[in-house]
């Protein structure tokens, strides 16, 4: 793993916040950090949270788990990435999400009401936490709208069109490799993964993209 450090550095809700700075800083927050074994439960769905979850290693994914077990990945979060801002903030007594861990990881755990919290001569970072927390919840809002884009399409030609051309436009090339493996591509956008697979081939054939395993190239 990077130097902690290294990866707060990549963490957008310590943007402006200096290095030398980070002891401190997370002393104050009371942050604590935790190891998982791949597929362990980070939360639970039905589970009330009052900490952000922020991923030092590894990779963790976002999930909805119907009464019969079936899963669909909300998102997929790496080193760096945050998750479960929303709900800590929001004070959801029973979150409607699980996280698990894709991979074993470590994760930071900062409670919510720490950054919030206003003392007689408050810390110069909460400031800056506070703006950074806004920035990172407007943005994944549009990040969740673009995810409803896609599973919104009608068919699983069109999701999976929609999908990758995201993935070209952000990549700023018509070659890019996405976070997820088949299955969890499938999760994703609320598919079959068979069908999935085979409409894949007939883009293939078609000559509009190729692919090898995560990566793709739209031609």
């Amino acid at each position: 793993m990077k130097n902690r450090n290294e990866i707060l550095k990549s963490c957008p809700l310590f943007s402006g916040i200096k290095e030398e700075e980070f002891d401190s800083m997370l002393s104050c927050l009371g942050a604590r950090e935790l190891e998982y074994k791949k597929e362990a439960y980070i939360y639970m769905a039905g589970n009330a949270v009052s900490e952000i979850g922020i991923v030092l290693s590894g990779s963790v994914i976002i999930i909805k788990e119907d009464f019969w077990g079936n899963r669909t990945i909300i998102s997929r979060m790496s080193a760096a990435d945050m998750f479960a801002e929303s709900f800590a903030f929001a004070g959801i007594p029973k979150l409607p999400i699980s996280v698990v861990a894709a991979e074993n990881a470590e994760v930071l755990f900062i409670d919510c009401r720490n950054i919030l919290n206003a003392y007689p001569s408050p810390c110069g970072f909460h400031t800056a936490l506070i703006n950074n927390m806004v920035r990172i919840l407007a943005g994944k809002n549009v990040m969740l709208m673009q995810k409803i884009d896609h599973i919104s399409c009608r068919t699983t030609r069109d999701k999976l069109l929609s999908y990758l051309s995201v993935q070209a436009i952000e990549a700023k090339s018509k070659s890019f490799t996405i976070p997820y493996n088949r299955q969890e591509l499938a999760d994703y956008l609320c598919i079959d993964r068979s069908a999935m697979s085979s409409e894949l081939g007939r883009l293939r054939d078609e000559g509009i993209l190729t692919f090898h395993k995560n990566n793709f190239e739209l031609l």
